[in-house]
This record gives structure tokens, C-alpha cells and sequence, in this order.
């Protein structure tokens, strides 16, 4: 049983090659080089500081024991006490400027974590609930932060404290030196060895946390399906799970790093031990005076400030090994989706052709199947079917979110796979029914927080839908602060801000998808103007059940698990008896296509 519980607390050792750690360094702390100079001449003035006043304490004592002059301890006793306040105005520069250092550096891995995931494919995003990625990108960066400015003012410099102590009591006496450096090699090695003790299990209680981040995170916006489905105890069984598993995992990384540090505090004893030893025998033997056997043990326990220092910063040191595995782990996922040579697509609408696309999330679960058809340049094309019938994904193939396992999709005569995916996407704009907003002002979400966007051109536009009087009764008008979702604001309302970012954008193929299925009366004229506003000039897919919304569309293709079962004119498929899209306005749209 006993077997068993030491088993279980055992996991598989974590660790990174050191040239990873030195990489990871160089790359985020190269841009401040001039005040990781200041750092390192702050910390070599603290270390010299600490090693000189010992040395006056030790001429105090032995002046003292032999009876000098009052006027010479006065002295000795104000440079002491001088340079130890000279040392904490040192370190108390040294820490805040090594702490800029950390942060700065946490900054740009934040930012470069935050870019390289919004570059993956949608399949990446699929796997990782959003909670998740933010405990990656900001919960192990953060634990970075310690760790960049750790190693810089605590790691290097108390290593360099430890060297100045063993050279300073080999001046001492080279028996005094040879016996605490053989305690202080003894005692780093017992480090090392077990240095990464605690690495594994520290990673499995970053990702347990990330694992109740992301399930949290689900559940919060989920609330209003929760509780009307009576589902508030099942989830928070399901959090307690969660937890538990949590506190088991921080438990034991807590277990095995306090095997490290009683460890570490057995051999400072045995260290104090020795030096005591020592130093009475040179005492007795009239080798050093008093005053040099309390510089012995002072510089004994000075040993002990840069060993339990690594030992605690290794404890800070392995969590972010930890944290480094995760990161470097993301870095190295790659998008599947590559960019091609690139192109320029023609002026004006452009022209839509699927040629024998088949496509499937999972490998054997086809969502497409042998998809063909084509809209020529400024025509409107309505996309029906029922949920899951593969609408959103064709449009999602559009945007090149995935590329079709079969065939090829063309736009204005051009594969899609020959152009910049950035270009692609600048030629093909979305509206929704559920628009999101973000919390800031109403510029900020037409711009998505673009500050180039001079406030004249998102007037013109607004005026030119025909929505002056929604925006004149807007409290602040572009200054108007939204909140996350748009909360304040109106179905109709944020529909009307969704179609301005449209404008602002000025694509050349506009997909609808369910954008006017969720209308008040308020807003649903100024809606109607914006979309015969957006349909001018350009090519569209509208997928949607509102029979004055598939009124604009040219043709029609209704889709039935993946395949397109009918496509032709919208006039003539509605005025056919024995057409689909014939039985379906016969019938009613809502109630058959839902």
C-alpha cells in the first residue's frame, strides 16, 4: 500500500535542454541589454558590499577585545553601518530595475503567445477551450515573469556571492575555505540531483488549472442554458471534480517541493555544525583571532543566503520549466494551413465556383460531399437547408478557416490556395445573427480598435446606410462605451454596427448568415436599407429563413446532408410546382428548414 502511495506520487521527469533556457533568454532580453547592464552593475556593487562588511566587523571585534581607542571603533562602526544602508538603497534599485526586466519580457512573450495562436488553424482552436488558451498565454507567462527577472538579480547574482564567500575564506585560512567549499559543492550537488523533483508535477498542476479555467469559462457563458435546464447541480459536481483533481496535483508538487527544502535546511545545520568546528579549532590552536572566527561563521550563514536562495528561486525555477514546456510545446504546434505564392484578385465582385469539394472535420465523418456549383460576380446566391446540412461550412471553406479534403474552390478565377490567406479573407466579409462586440466604444468596435480609422470616414459610411438618426441618438455618438457583448444595445442594433464594419471593410464578397433572423421593429427599416445598401456591387451568400431576405437572392441551392439536392433561378424554382424551394414557401421556411 505504502509502495503504491510512493508510486503514485512519482510522475515522469520534465526537463528542457539548458540551451532552451538560455534561448528563451537571449530572445526576450537582447531588446533591453542597456538596463540588464544597469541590472548586473547593481548587482555586482550589492555582492561587493556584502563581502566588505564582515570584514569591518571583524576589525571591530578584534580592535575592541584588544582595547583601542573609542575614536577608531566609532569609526569602524559608522562605515559599517554606512555601507549597509548604502547596500539596501543598491538592492532596492537592482530589484526594481531587474523586475522592469521581468516584465518587459513577459510582455512581449504574451504578445507573441497571443499572435502565434491567433495565426493557427480553426482545428487547433477547436481542440483548446478559450479558457484554456488564456491560462496559456497568460497564466505560464506570467509565471515567466519571476523567472526572467529571477534569473538576472537572484540566480546569477547569489551564485556570484557564493564564489566571493568561499575565495574570501580561503584568504581566511585555506582550511576554513577547503572545508566549506567541499560543504557548499556537497550541497549544490544534493540540488542538482533533485532539481527537477518537482518540474512534472508542477506541469500537471498548470494544466489542471487550465483544464478548470476552461471548463469554468464554458459554463459562465452558458449560464442561461444551464439554469433553465435545471443543470446548476451537475455542473457543480463537475466543477468540484475539477477542483479536486487541482488541489490532489498543487498537493503533491507541494510535497515534493518541501522535500526540497528541508533537504536544503538539514544541510544548512550541518554547514553551521562544520563551521563552528573549524573555527574553535583554529582558535585554539592561536591560528585566528575571535574576530576571525566570527567571520568564519558570518560568512558560514552569508553561505546560507545564496544556497537557500537558489533553493527557493529552483522551486520558482522548476515551475517555470514548467510553464516553459507548455509554452515552447505551443510555439512548436504549426498551422497546417499554408499560405500561397500570392495573387491579385480582379476589380469588382467576384465570381464564386465550388469544383467537386468534399470535406470532414474528422477523418470518415464527411460534412460535403462532391460540391459543385458557381455564382457569377455581383449575384446573390440564398444557401438552405437544415442544421448541419454543411451550409457554415461552406462558407467557412470560403474564408479558407480549413481547406476541402477534395476538389478546389475558386474565387474570381483564382484558386484560393494561390492567394495570402490575409488577402483572401481582406476580399470576403461576415455578418451573423450574433454579432461580437467588445468592450470599448462604438469607434472601437467598427475599427476593431484601429486608430488610423479617421472618425469622417465611419460617418460618411454611417450616413451613407441611411443610419444618421440611430447614430444621432446615440448618447456620446462614436464615443459611446459598449459593453462586452453589447450589452445596452439591441439585437437590430448590433446587427446595424455589423454592417458598418462591412462597409468600413469594403469586400468583395459578402456571406449573410441568419443576419436578419433576430429584428425588432425599431431597427428592422434601417436593417432592410443596409442590406440593399450591402448587396450593391458585390457578390453574396445569404443563408437565412426570412422569406424577404431570400427575395434579394438570384438563385437558390438547397443542401441535404452535404449534397445539394437543387439549384437553379429563384423566380423559377418558385413559380415550379415540383421544385423544393417551390413546397418550401408553400410550406413555410421556419417551420420545415428548422
Amino acid at each position: 500500500m505504502v509502495a503504491k502511495s510512493i508510486e503514485s506520487l512519482v510522475e515522469p521527469k520534465v526537463s528542457i535542454p539548458f540551451r532552451q533556457y538560455t534561448a528563451l533568454l537571449g530572445k526576450y532580453l537582447r531588446p533591453q541589454m542597456r538596463l540588464v547592464i544597469v541590472v548586473a552593475v547593481l548587482l555586482f556593487t550589492n555582492i561587493a558590499l556584502q563581502l566588505i562588511n564582515p570584514q569591518i566587523l571583524r576589525y571591530f571585534i578584534d580592535e575592541a577585545l584588544a582595547g583601542s581607542a573609542l575614536n577608531r571603533l566609532i569609526i569602524a562602526a559608522s562605515f559599517f553601518t554606512g555601507i549597509a544602508l548604502v547596500q539596501q538603497v543598491v538592492n532596492v534599485f537592482a530589484t526594481y530595475t531587474s523586475g522592469k526586466v521581468g516584465w518587459t519580457a513577459t510582455n512581449a512573450l504574451r504578445g507573441d503567445l497571443a499572435r502565434h495562436c491567433l495565426s493557427l488553424d480553426m482545428s487547433f482552436h477547436n481542440e483548446h477551450t478559450p479558457g484554456e488558451m488564456i491560462e496559456r498565454i497568460d497564466g505560464d507567462s506570467n509565471q515567466l515573469g519571476g523567472f526572467f527577472s529571477t534569473f538576472v538579480i537572484h540566480i546569477v547574482g547569489n551564485g556570484f556571492l557564493l564564489v566571493g564567500i568561499l575565495a574570501l575564506l580561503f584568504r581566511e585560512d585555506w582550511r576554513a575555505g577547503l572545508a566549506l567549499t567541499a560543504f557548499a559543492v556537497f550541497t549544490l550537488f544534493v540540488l542538482y540531483r533533485i532539481k527537477n523533483i518537482t518540474v512534472s508535477h508542477w506541469k500537471a498542476t498548470r494544466e489542471a488549472s487550465a483544464n478548470t479555467f476552461g471548463f469554468l469559462e464554458e459554463r459562465l457563458s452558458g449560464a442561461e442554458d444551464i439554469r433553465t435546464s435545471a443543470a446548476k447541480p451537475y455542473v457543480m459536481r463537475r466543477f468540484y471534480e475539477f477542483m479536486r483533481a487541482w488541489f490532489r496535483k498543487e498537493m503533491r508538487a507541494s510535497f515534493m517541493t518541501s522535500t526540497v527544502l528541508n533537504t536544503t535546511w538539514f544541510l544548512f545545520a550541518v554547514g553551521n555544525a562544520l563551521a563552528l568546528g573549524v573555527g574553535a579549532y583554529l582558535f585554539m590552536n592561536d591560528q585566528i583571532t575571535i574576530g576571525t572566527v566570527y567571520l568564519i561563521f558570518h560568512y558560514t550563514n552569508s553561505l546560507r543566503q545564496p544556497i537557500e536562495a537558489l533553493t527557493h528561486q529552483l522551486d520558482a525555477l522548476q515551475k517555470a520549466t514548467a510553464s516553459i514546456v507548455r509554452i515552447l510545446e505551443l510555439f512548436e504546434t504549426k498551422k497546417t494551413l499554408e499560405d500561397g505564392n500570392g495573387l491579385e484578385f480582379p476589380d469588382g465582385a467576384l465570381s464564386i465556383e465550388f469544383d467537386d469539394v468534399s470535406f470532414a472535420y474528422n477523418t470518415g465523418d464527411a460534412v460535403l460531399h462532391d460540391i459543385s456549383f458557381a455564382v457569377r460576380p455581383g449575384r446573390v446566391l440564398g444557401l438552405l437547408g437544415r442544421t448541419g446540412s454543411g451550409k457554415t461550412t461552406i462558407t467557412r471553406l470560403l474564408f479558407r478557416l480549413y481547406d476541402p479534403d477534395e476538389g478546389k474552390i475558386v474565387l474570381g478565377g483564382r484558386d484560393v490556395r494561390d492567394a495570402k490567406i490575409s488577402d483572401l479573407r481582406d476580399q470576403i466579409a461576415l455578418v451573423t445573427q450574433d454579432v461580437r462586440l467588445f468592450h470599448g466604444t462604438v469607434r472601437d468596435n467598427l475599427t476593431f480598435f484601429d486608430p488610423a480609422v479617421p472618425d469622417e470616414r465611419l460617418t460618411e459610411i454611417i450616413r451613407e446606410l441611411g443610419l444618421t438618426q440611430w447614430f444621432d441618438g446615440l448618447p456620446k455618438g462614436l464615443d459611446t462605451e459598449l459593453q462586452a457583448d453589447g450589452g445596452g444595445l439591441s439585437a437590430g442594433e448590433a446587427q446595424l454596427l455589423a454592417f458598418t464594419r462591412v462597409f468600413l471593410k469594403d469586400p468583395r464578397i459578402v456571406i449573410l448568415d441568419e443576419a436578419s433572423s433576430r429584428l425588432d421593429r425599431s431597427t428592422e427599416q434601417l436593417i432592410e436599407r443596409a442590406v440593399d445598401k450591402l448587396v450593391e456591387g458585390r457578390t453574396v451568400i445569404v443563408i437565412a429563413h426570412h422569406l424577404p431576405t431570400l427575395e434579394r437572392c438570384d438563385e437558390i441551392i438547397i443542401l441535404e446532408d452535404g449534397k445539394i439536392v437543387e439549384h437553379g433561378d429563384r423566380k423559377e424554382l418558385a413559380a415550379n410546382p415540383k421544385a423544393r424551394f417551390y413546397e418550401l414557401l408553400q410550406t413555410g421556411l421556419e417551420e420545415v428548414l428548422a
